[in-house]
């Protein structure tokens, strides 16, 4: 039987970015928006912190559940990160995308390497900060973290940006109202091509003779 992933009528979008650049409040303000496109909400073994919700943050379960899940192929991408394993549930993105709805995964970008290797058409998305120094001063202003951990973050986003190459598209969050637009763009773009509109408009299609 073919996979609702091999001829999708929704598409994809994987948004990867380091710490401080903005994607979270990016991708919040896209759902915002834009109604036809659902956040993808992920597995994880870790206890729920203050004021977090199971089903809105993450799906919190324990390491025995997650573990059989990913041995009968549940996640289209899983990591472990600082003993506790994280999860993306591929039987609720082939739901969505067999019914016309578009995914948004935040993720990292082993994280969607994974993804890719399993779904190639995902769109992936990549957030750059203006400059180190407008980084720095985010995560600074952020108020989160101790100057060490700054430190080591600022570090870490040298090595996550040196990934970006391997994305479609790239986003430099300078003004946000203008990143927010150039989102909106590729998504509208993105359900423009023709697998996507032959998908989502078949019984048209075949009136036209299109195939």
């Amino acid at each position: 039987m073919t996979s609702p992933l091999a001829r999708p009528a929704g598409s994809v979008f994987m948004v990867v970015a380091p710490s401080g650049a903005g994607k979270s409040t990016l991708v919040n303000a896209l759902l915002a928006h834009d109604p036809g496109i659902e956040l993808s909400i992920s597995y994880t073994t870790r206890a729920p912190r203050p004021g977090e919700a199971d089903g809105r943050e993450y799906h919190f379960t324990d390491p025995g559940d997650f573990l059989a899940r990913r041995a009968r192929g549940e996640f289209l991408e899983w990591a472990e990160v600082h003993g506790h394993h994280y999860g993306t549930s591929r039987p609720w993105i082939e739901q969505r995308l067999g019914s016309g709805r578009d995914v948004l995964l935040e993720i990292d970008w082993q994280g969607a390497r994974q993804v890719r290797s399993a779904l190639p058409q995902a769109i992936g998305i990549f957030i750059l900060p203006p400059s180190i120094e407008a980084l720095e001063a985010r995560l600074h202003k952020r108020g989160q973290d101790a100057p060490p951990v700054i430190a080591r973050r600022l570090l870490a986003a040298g090595a996550e940006i040196s990934h970006a190459a391997e994305f479609d598209y790239v986003i430099i969050n300078e003004v946000f109202d203008q990143a927010l637009a150039e989102l909106g763009a590729i998504v509208a773009a993105t359900r423009l091509r023709y697998a996507s509109q032959l998908a989502r408009h078949r019984e048209l299609f075949a009136q036209l003779g299109l195939s």
